[in-house]
């Protein structure tokens, strides 16, 4: 599999900078975004791990959260990348800049 660390560094990132927004952004949407987020990496590492089976969806644990909801997702999505079985490891680089491209999405639609 291509290096992860593009996705990571992404997620890593935006977790931080959710970590650091007042509570009035985070009731503002941001919060709302990173949870979406972070149930879209945990679905797709989900399908990855065990393919066929419904995924589980995150759940909302509020917004003091979101940012480590986030980031064990997005670190979920790169282990079950990583351990993929078969051919989903050759697929790997596209699966990884499509989870980046959906980090800097969000990222930009939260204004951070």
């Amino acid at each position: 599999m291509d290096d992860a660390t593009p996705l990571l560094r992404a997620v890593d990132r935006l977790a931080d900078r959710l970590r650091a927004l007042p509570q009035s952004r985070l009731h503002q949407g941001a919060a709302a975004e990173g949870l979406a987020l972070a149930r879209e990496l945990s679905v797709r590492a989900q399908c990855l791990e065990e393919p066929g089976n419904p995924p589980r969806i995150m759940p909302d644990a509020g917004v003091f959260v979101i940012a480590d909801q986030l980031a064990v997702a997005g670190h979920d999505l790169v282990h079950a990348l990583e351990h993929a079985p078969g051919g989903a490891a050759d697929t790997g680089s596209g699966r990884i800049s499509e989870a980046v491209a959906l980090v800097e999405a969000t990222a930009g639609r939260c204004g951070l």
